[in-house]
């Protein structure tokens, strides 16, 4: 039981969570059955960094199923609210390295409707303020 200070978030926020959850489980696991359960009939892809988009449950599981390399993804984070659901992950295609935020929306049956993608590229930061920075 919450507190009057304390509010729980909507059933379909928490839902799609889990929806999300077991979507990056399953596709760690070559679980492609789990996985393809995740997905709406409908649900859209997008990658903005390479301008591409898929659309439809049996391209993007095509698109999974056929990704080169020996890739393996791991959660950082996840946070839900309101009907989206954004995760920090990290993934790995044999020696590289990198992290991608998505973003996820869902159906009333907690289903996944859409993904967007965004994989930040590492830089330099420009010189000048080495003295305000920790590097890491």
């Amino acid at each position: 039981m919450t507190s009057p200070t304390e509010s729980t978030p909507p059933s379909s926020s928490i839902d799609l969570r889990k929806t999300v959850e077991t979507h990056w489980t399953s596709a760690e696991a070559r679980d492609w059955v789990t996985f393809e359960s995740t997905l709406a009939e409908d649900v859209v892809y997008e990658l903005p960094q390479t301008r591409e988009r898929i659309r439809g449950k049996e391209a993007f599981l095509q698109f999974y199923r056929e990704y080169p390399g020996d890739w393996h993804l791991r959660v950082e984070r996840i946070v839900a609210e309101g009907g989206q659901v954004v995760t920090w992950i990290h993934a790995a295609v044999g020696l590289e390295e990198m992290y991608a935020l998505t973003f996820f929306t869902g159906d009333e049956e907690g289903r996944i409707t859409t993904i967007t993608d965004f994989w930040p590229e590492a830089y330099e930061p420009p010189p000048g303020r080495e003295h305000l920075v920790e590097r890491y």
